[in-house]
């Protein structure tokens, strides 16, 4: 720790901590035990996937773009696949769309539930850590029997999805469902009421509307700051259309409201996905793929920590002219300036660990 005037101190963080398994380096200044400043440096692995984006063509995109995030991998290969959907008009079918959901909130559901998972373990409640991680394990189950693995799920292509379920893995998804639902809405009164839980979350890293507003963060981040926005309800694509989507608010701004958005999140989209398969379409997956024409195209997409956008241009042949994603960490990563000013040293890792941060998709 290097002392920088009479009163303050710089505390380097990273780029290996506690909060994160990826490298993000934090220099804290500090007065005494409280955060005065914080610079963020990234850059550590960047990776120069946009870069290997245009060595392959539309079709090998896909397996890269999912492997750009593993707790978000569904996110990407989906929202990729829209935007050449979009710039070649191609019209995927009902069926397809309905199932394009079902992977997109399984995943949803198994990204929350790691995080608050982490969060648990951050505080030193470690019971409470293995539970939530017991509990993930159910939807990691279903990720496997229904896609074959625990991770990337491999559920998208260009026009549909690369293949159908049948009436037994509804089945097992719909008993996964009931028996985390309980459990979810027991961990919910948890992270409300417990008194270690309250103790370290509340009124910790507080980031106001106006503040949110102002730096425009997305997903749980602004939802816990009191703004109402989602991208399947205020620009609905796919059978999100036709789905009632509950957007989650908590008032807080802290690190207990972005906690309890995530599991309310889980609550809604178990409901989610309990109407995509009440209302499960028939027929095909996968639509008649015309030649892709050049142009651009661009599409959204509510991932696990926010908006997620593509770009896509191409100029006639099979290879990308230019792919670049906009990912939700990228907008989320300037409110620690404001969440962690004044804060404790010991709250650090509990703060960043509350927007959920995706090193590998912002610097990709």
């Amino acid at each position: 720790m290097n002392r920088t005037t009479e009163k303050t101190y710089a505390l380097p963080i990273g780029p290996v901590h506690v909060a994160l398994e990826e490298p993000m380096y934090y220099k804290i200044e500090l007065d005494g035990e409280i955060v005065r400043g914080v610079e963020l440096t990234a850059g550590h692995v960047h990776r120069g996937m946009e870069a290997l984006a245009l060595r392959r063509n539309l079709f090998q995109n896909i397996v890269l773009t999912e492997r750009v995030c593993s707790l978000c991998s569904n996110s990407h290969p989906y929202t990729y696949c829209m935007s050449v959907e979009n710039l070649a008009d191609i019209a995927v079918p009902p069926r397809a769309q309905c199932l394009r959901v079902v992977a997109e909130e399984i995943k949803r559901i198994s990204s929350h539930l790691f995080n608050v998972g982490v969060m648990a373990h951050v505080i030193g409640y470690n019971s409470l850590f293995m539970h939530m991680m017991q509990q993930r394990e159910i939807m990691q189950d279903v990720k496997e029997t229904l896609y074959g693995n625990r991770m990337n799920l491999s559920a998208n292509c260009i026009g549909g999805v690369t293949h159908d379920l049948e009436a037994e893995a509804f089945a097992f998804l719909l008993d996964g469902l009931a028996r985390l639902e309980p459990e979810v809405a027991r961990a919910l009164d948890i992270y409300r009421t417990d008194r270690m839980v309250v103790a370290r979350t509340r009124s910790v890293g507080v980031l106001s509307r106006e503040d949110a507003l102002a730096l425009a963060v997305v997903g749980p981040v602004a939802r816990g700051s009191g703004l109402a926005t989602d991208i399947r309800r205020d620009a609905p694509y796919g059978a999100y259309v036709g789905l009632d989507v509950d957007v989650v608010v908590e008032q807080g701004g802290d690190v207990q409201s972005r906690a309890l958005v995530r599991l309310r999140e889980i609550q809604a989209s178990i409901d989610l996905l309990r109407a995509c398969v009440r209302a499960m379409p028939a027929g095909p997956t996968l639509a008649v793929l015309p030649e892709i024409p050049a142009g651009q195209a661009i599409a959204r997409s509510e991932a696990p920590r926010g908006e997620l956008i593509y770009y896509l241009r191409t100029d006639g042949s099979q290879t990308p002219n230019r792919l670049k994603w906009r990912v939700p960490s990228y907008m989320n990563w300037d409110a620690l300036g404001i969440m962690l000013r004044n804060a404790k040293v010991s709250d650090i890792p509990l703060i960043v660990n509350s927007i959920d941060p995706c090193i590998s998709c912002t610097e990709r």
